[in-house]
């Protein structure tokens, strides 16, 4: 049976054979998983579009300076993981390959078994706040004093406990630092449909390369 219809980035929409393939891109802010999500695929589902935001009887709640509540965002609980899950559902039966980027994108629970790689986007601490600094109040203009209290207060805390430890449960750890194609053509090589051929296509060094530096668990 064909499978989904997946749009060659050199060419026109294609048919491809076999179940579809989810790639979950989960890291800690600023460590370069939208960037790198959108290399990946045409089909990306970001979890920053599924946070309890309007609802405040849902997820985490902690007063800002204020005292005005907001959304605890480092927090796992603050995710609608029912509307995520539905949306990745829809997804895979759409395209041929899926990207889940975001904090805890290694959580979600398609309903169907399908081919998956989890992969954790590993940056230093100072490197993925200085970039967070530069994208929101460079580039933006959220308030840098605002920033780094929420920082000390909450996310360097809340990262530990909530994100750092999937690292271990991924298939791979890559470094955010590197090139983005040189990890696009890492990940196809590890991707489920191809596993088995590594040497074949001669990518092997390319992978180990990425996998030797910065740990690669598959089974």
């Amino acid at each position: 049976m064909d499978g989904p219809e997946h749009r060659d980035r050199n060419g026109p929409t294609v048919m491809t054979s076999g179940p579809a393939v989810l790639v979950t891109l989960t890291g800690g802010a600023g460590a370069g998983k939208t960037t790198l999500a959108r290399a990946l695929a045409d089909t990306v589902v970001h979890l920053d579009d599924f946070y309890h935001c309007a609802d405040s009887g849902r997820g985490v709640w902690i007063p800002d300076e204020n005292g005005t509540p907001r959304l605890d965002v480092g927090d796992p609980r603050s995710i609608d993981f029912v509307g995520l899950n539905a949306a990745v559902d829809k997804a895979l039966t759409d395209s041929a390959v899926v990207v889940v980027e975001g904090l805890f994108a290694i959580d979600v629970r398609p309903s169907e078994p399908c081919q998956r790689l989890d992969v954790f986007v590993d940056l230093a601490a100072d490197l993925r706040l200085a970039r967070k600094i530069h994208r929101k109040c460079v580039v933006g203009d959220f308030p840098v004093a605002v920033l780094l209290a929420n920082y000390v207060d909450h996310r360097r805390a809340a990262h530990e406990r909530h994100v750092e430890p999937a690292r271990e449960r991924c298939d791979l750890v890559v470094d955010g630092l590197l090139p983005v194609d040189q990890l696009r053509r890492a990940i196809d090589e590890l991707s489920p449909h191809n596993r088995g051929d590594l040497g074949a296509r001669g990518d092997a060094e390319l992978v180990e390369d990425v996998a030797h530096v910065h740990g690669r668990r598959l089974g």
